[in-house]
C-alpha cells in the first residue's frame, strides 16, 4: 500500500524560505505525475507544482520562479523548495502522486506553512 507523508512545513516571515518533503513508501513504479498542491483556510484546494514522468515540471503563476519541485530517486521523495515567501503562500500543503493512472489518486496527509508579513 502506498503511503505519502509531508514535512518540513512550519511558520516563517515574508521573504523567508521552507522546504517540504513528500516521502512515498510502498510499491511506487507506477507512478505517471507528482505534484504539490496547496489549501488555503477556507479556501480551494489548488495545484502548485507538478512533475511528470519526462522530467517536464509546471507551476502555478502565482509561485513561478519562488517554488522549484525536484525528485530524488534514491530515497524516493519528492520536494518542494519555496524561496521568497509570502503571506498568501499561508496554506496546508499537500503532495500526491498519480499512481497508475493519470490522475492523481494518493495523497498525503499534508503539512501546514504560515508565512507572516
Amino acid at each position: 500500500q502506498v503511503q505519502l507523508m509531508e514535512s518540513g512545513g512550519g511558520s516563517v516571515q515574508a521573504g523567508g524560505s521552507l522546504r517540504l518533503t513528500c516521502t512515498a513508501s510502498g510499491y511506487t513504479y507506477s507512478t505517471y505525475c507528482r505534484g504539490w498542491f496547496r489549501q488555503p483556510t477556507g479556501k480551494e484546494r489548488e495545484e502548485v507544482a507538478t512533475l511528470n514522468t519526462d522530467g517536464s515540471t509546471t507551476y502555478a503563476d502565482s509561485v513561478k520562479g519562488r517554488f522549484t519541485v525536484s525528485r530524488d530517486n534514491a530515497k524516493n521523495t519528492l520536494s518542494l523548495q519555496m524561496n521568497d515567501l509570502r503571506p498568501e503562500d499561508t496554506a496546508m500543503y499537500y503532495c500526491a502522486i498519480c499512481l497508475g493512472q493519470y490522475e492523481y489518486n494518493r495523497w498525503g496527509q499534508g503539512t501546514q506553512v504560515n508565512v507572516s508579513s
